[in-house]
């Protein structure tokens, strides 16, 4: 059995008798932020130092604004502060160091996170309870109590925190839960690379067998249709509902979709008998060796604002543990400019974005997959052979996303194009 935690989604049921209180903790929420990120300034004006968490609670504890939430709940504000501010210091991004939660005169509704011990939870009833602070405390009760519903193939036991996220229209709940799962022996010794690209969402390459195309025309299109301009309209007082509407329903396709990748391609690894993946680590793709803003082009820049590639390595890494498959995240640096069947590195090679050409041993082949060839052998060390199959190579087998199924389905080989 392997201890891990998963996060679920909970929609409440009693919304409108909640909302008030749930309201006035998001907006305190947002006054500690800003009470701390003055407290912080002040101290960087004074000696040019940043107070670390410890040093925010302890200064902080007897403020009249700590006290409107429960104890660990203040406390988990000003962790979020200071890991904020110690982001900003180690990125040496000077410009724009974490700011103020406010807009005009009003408070927005902060996301709010309860621990354990501001937490009771009914799981036969449906039911939690959130502990308030003593200044939102009122002669009606002291909690709030909350019911809830999620998916009905999700069991909430075992709660680590809730936090009361807004989205936008209403207010939801994030539980995070400790799971023992059942963790199967890997079921093989194989190595699987897989490379995170632009033309292709992905390209897997496993150890003996065909590689495999998974392109992203369902995330592009989806991203083209729900931002037209029609969607991007602004009311008096920010997005108009349609806007908003439109948002979320495209957040919860990419969601879908992620979900679903990931999900297909640990069975594909299973079925293939592989017991480590490779996936190339890309978070440093939006910056060049300078730390400057790379530039893609305007296609490439847009479209690389709508990956999210930690997103889908996190999902595939949890979803490959109850397999006992490894995920192993290794740097790209040469893999998009070497031959995997000789070795060569030249840029030049890689002819344009889906196709890579070998001048020295004149092999073509499809340049997401030929990435993804030299991403598994980042592990596995072995050296390029020569006598690769120039067929799957250049024509992989391609899995196209089906919207009505909600599922991957193949494509014949010979419809793709290198």
């Amino acid at each position: 059995m392997l201890d891990t935690t998963r996060t679920y989604v909970a929609k409440i049921t009693n919304h409108s008798q909640v909302r008030g209180d749930l309201d006035q903790c998001g907006f305190s929420a947002s006054k500690l932020w800003n009470v701390g990120r003055y407290y912080i300034q002040g101290r960087w004006d004074e000696d040019g130092e940043i107070p670390d968490e410890a040093e925010l609670k302890s200064e902080l504890k007897d403020h009249e604004r700590y006290s409107d939430l429960h104890s660990q709940s203040s406390q988990r504000v000003l962790e979020e502060l200071a890991e904020a501010f110690t982001g900003w210091y180690n990125s040496e991004n000077g410009n724009n160091p974490p700011g103020y939660r406010k807009r005009g005169d009003r408070h927005p509704r902060a996301t709010v996170t309860w621990k354990q011990k501001g937490i009771k939870h009914d799981a036969k009833h449906g039911q939690i309870r959130l502990s308030k602070g003593w200044n939102l405390k009122d002669g009606r009760s002291d909690f709030i109590l909350a019911e809830y519903e999620t998916r009905p193939d999700v069991e909430i036991n075992n709660i680590q925190q809730v936090r009361a996220v807004w989205n936008g229209d209403e207010w939801e709940l994030h539980l995070v839960c400790k799971k023992e799962i059942p963790v199967e022996d890997a079921p093989g010794e194989k190595v699987a690379g897989i490379d995170l690209g632009i033309s292709n969402y992905l390209a897997i390459d496993y150890e003996d067998c065909p590689s495999e195309l998974y392109p992203g025309n369902v995330l592009k299109e989806d991203k083209h249709y729900f931002t037209r301009d029609e969607y991007q309209t602004e009311g008096e007082t920010g997005p108009s509902k349609r806007a908003r509407k439109a948002r979320r329903k495209l957040s919860r396709r990419k969601d879908h979709f992620l979900h679903t990748l990931s999900k297909h391609i640990v069975q594909r690894c299973v079925e293939e008998g592989v017991g480590k993946i490779a996936v190339g680590d890309l978070s440093d793709i939006r910056e060049d060796e300078d730390g400057d803003s790379r530039n893609w082009g305007q296609s490439g820049n847009k479209k690389l604002h709508g990956w999210e590639f930690d997103r889908f390595v996190r999902l595939l890494e949890y979803k490959a543990e109850e397999y006992g498959l490894l995920v192993d995240r290794v740097g790209e640096k040469n893999t998009s400019k070497t031959c995997s069947c000789c070795g060569q590195i030249r840029e030049s090679n890689r002819v344009e974005r889906g196709l890579y050409f070998c001048s020295s041993c004149e092999t073509t082949m499809n340049a997401d997959v030929n990435g993804a060839v030299n991403i598994r052998r980042k592990i596995t060390q072995s050296p390029p052979t020569g006598d690769m199959s120039n067929g799957w190579l250049a024509q992989p087998g391609v899995f196209l996303f089906d919207r009505e199924s909600g599922s991957f389905n193949t494509r014949e080989q010979g419809d793709c194009k290198p």
